[in-house]
């Protein structure tokens, strides 16, 4: 049997980091991915946006990594050469009643250390965006835009730079955990003995927490997915930043993000499935897109909108249940040494992922 320092499941932006910061500790570190490639599941299906920090409760894990995660990406980024902008976004309000909702962001913000965001009236909003229609708008500077399979990609590098590896093709089928060290067994046989596990499967991780042998499945969440499809809109779009609406139930509405091309695409929605293989954007839902764009674009014409993807949000609650927190349980929350599973990993999962790979290290028992 293989042994190995540590052994990280999940090849997304989050396990990455993680596999990095334990491989940077001087640990051998594997990496297990199911896909064929690195970050093929929801790292690869969101907006990829830098999020400044604004929406999440204060003292919250999504909070905390968030504002600690954007600064350490900006500076990776800019270190590194990672495409990136920090090109900023309007948050708008266009109905009376979200004018106060902006206020109380924009004050949650600032208690999560997001204190740059300011008040525009309509007519300083529609200085810097003259397309836009609102009664009001927060701009956030530190907003912005990264290429994040370049990010995943400098990510794997570090990892093999400090001597670990990324095994593609390697879906793990269980783990038993002991006194001993933790057995990790691969559908195809394969098994390693390891001192750290770090559960990092995303839309899986629950699933798989529950063939681990030894942890006590009561530490395991139910899954709920959140399926978010993404419009394409043809031609360029007359905005140089992000817009998004005044926040909706289980996300944070249809809004305006632009990738470093420029190419404009409006998502996600929230559709609550049963599956996360449930990939499929249905066209008809279209019509519901054009309805929320116009409500801050009224100049988007018919038919500039076509299907664009779908990704998946792994989210602890379920519709209508209260938004939860990113859960991350170490071995002092159930008892078995070396495990870290990390559940409910969603948005600002890919912001706050350095700060997630700090925060995970940090659980574990420094290398002998």
């Amino acid at each position: 049997m293989d042994q190995v320092d540590a052994v990280v499941i999940g090849a997304g932006v989050v396990g990455l980091a993680v596999a990095r910061a334990l491989a940077l500790q001087g640990r051998e570190v594997w990496v297990l991915e199911a896909a064929s490639a690195i970050g093929t599941g929801t790292s690869s299906r969101n907006s990829e946006v830098i999020h400044a920090g604004i929406y999440y409760p204060q003292g919250s894990l999504k909070a905390r990594l968030c504002v600690e995660g954007r600064g350490l990406l900006y500076a990776y980024a800019a270190e590194r050469g990672i495409p990136h902008r920090r090109c900023g976004k309007l948050l708008v309000a266009t109905r009376p009643a979200q004018v106060e909702q902006l206020r109380a962001i924009i004050a949650k913000a600032a208690a999560n250390g997001a204190a740059d965001l300011v008040m525009l009236t309509r007519e300083q909003a529609l200085a810097l965006e003259p397309q836009l229609e609102c009664l009001a708008a927060a701009h956030s500077p530190s907003t912005g835009i990264i290429d994040s399979h370049a990010f995943m990609m400098a990510l794997q590098g570090d990892l093999e730079n400090a001597g670990g590896l990324v095994a593609l093709n390697s879906p793990v089928a269980s783990a038993q955990c002991g006194p001993d060290g933790i057995t990790v067994q691969t559908q195809d046989g394969t098994r390693l003995q390891t001192s750290v596990l770090i559960n990092s499967a995303g839309l899986y991780a629950q699933t798989l927490a529950l063939s681990f042998a030894g942890l006590d499945p009561a530490h395991v969440p139910p899954s709920h997915y959140a399926k978010g499809n993404y419009f394409t809109l043809a031609g360029r779009a007359p905005f140089d930043r992000l817009i998004y609406p005044v926040p909706e139930a289980a996300g944070l509405g249809v809004h305006l993000t632009l990738d470093m091309g420029g190419q404009a695409k409006f998502g996600p929605d929230v559709e609550w499935v049963e599956s996360p293989e449930d990939l499929g954007v249905d066209p008809a839902r279209g019509e519901a897109f054009y309805a929320e764009v116009r409500r801050y674009w009224p100049g988007l014409q018919d038919g500039a909108l076509a299907p664009g993807y779908a990704g998946i949000r792994p989210k602890l609650q379920g519709p209508a249940e209260a938004a939860r927190d990113f859960l991350v349980q170490g071995p002092a929350d159930h008892g078995v040494p070396g495990l870290v599973n990390l559940f409910g990993i969603e948005s600002p999962g890919l912001t706050s992922s350095l700060a997630l790979g700090a925060y995970v290290a940090a659980l574990l028992p420094a290398p002998v």
